[in-house]
């Protein structure tokens, strides 16, 4: 069984960035098959136009003041007002929090920037949840979605895994010979073609890596920051912050060439925190 795409799907964004909001109401108009039926810019909005609306579908950023993402989930599961909670999307700069995520049964889970292919792919999973909710309630009635609620409560109050210490020196090929390169002094580490490189004040070298994902698995996080989709940089080597164009920035560091790094439009807001801008 599935749910018919000329079903609409009663749609809430919940983002506190207004340009955020208005490309995703832009791209679900152009997936088609949504209702978007109102606009949050916080948590605890959230809780009240979901209480009020009861969309089918939540788009949720993860990250917003006063009451974050998952905070909003626990919140309506304890107010007690919702006949059943809707579907949850998370969209989200920060990749960091996929994991989490799922773990609380989100349907999906969409990086900014956003792209029209994966939501559409979202929006496709969210009508299949739909789909299997509508026979579950069938199946199991009340009481067994008061089980399922509780069993998401559980998964919201439990506390997060501890990230394994990361490790003081870091692996970098320079030519023939292998290197331990202690974190504090790496400048930057991108990617292009595949190839990682990670630049200190007195050398470059290639990181084994695979993705800039797997290298700031091992990369301190209090310190470094992707603060581009090809970019992560120690925050205690930016040298100056440039504007650029259009309300943008890039970051010179402290390397012999103060490269010259680009941030991205989604990571200009977190900048801005971290320096007071």
């Amino acid at each position: 069984m599935s749910v018919p795409t000329t079903t609409l799907i009663t749609t809430l964004i919940v983002d506190d960035e207004q340009l955020a909001r208005e490309e995703l109401r832009y791209l679900l108009e152009e997936c088609g098959g949504v209702e978007v039926v109102a606009e949050g810019a916080n948590g605890i909005e959230a809780v009240e136009l979901i209480e009020a609306h009861q969309p089918d579908l939540v788009i949720l950023d993860v990250q917003m003041p006063g009451m974050d993402g998952f905070a909003v989930i626990k919140q309506l599961i304890d107010h007690r007002k919702l006949e059943r909670l809707p579907q949850f999307v998370f969209a989200t700069a920060y990749d960091q929090y996929a994991v989490r995520a799922f773990d609380v049964n989100a349907a999906d889970y969409l990086l900014k920037p956003f792209d029209a292919k994966r939501i559409q792919q979202a929006l496709d999973r969210v009508r299949g949840r739909l789909a299997e909710s509508q026979l579950d309630v069938a199946e199991v009635g009340v009481a067994g979605g008061e089980r399922k609620m509780q069993a998401l409560l559980d998964l919201l109050n439990r506390a997060p895994a501890a990230r394994p210490a990361a490790p003081s020196k870091l692996v970098v090929q320079v030519q023939s010979r292998l290197l331990l390169v202690d974190q504090a002094e790496i400048c930057f580490a991108s990617i292009e073609d595949g190839v990682i490189r990670v630049v200190t004040p007195t050398m470059e070298g290639q990181s084994k890596c695979r993705t800039l994902e797997d290298l700031l698995e091992l990369l301190d996080p209090a310190v470094f920051w992707r603060a581009h989709r090809g970019f992560v940089v120690n925050l205690n080597h930016i040298r100056e912050v440039v504007p650029w164009f259009k309300s943008s920035y890039q970051l010179r560091m402290a390397d012999k060439r103060q490269t010259e790094i680009p941030v991205s439009r989604n990571q200009t807001k977190r900048l801005r925190e971290l320096f007071s801008l």
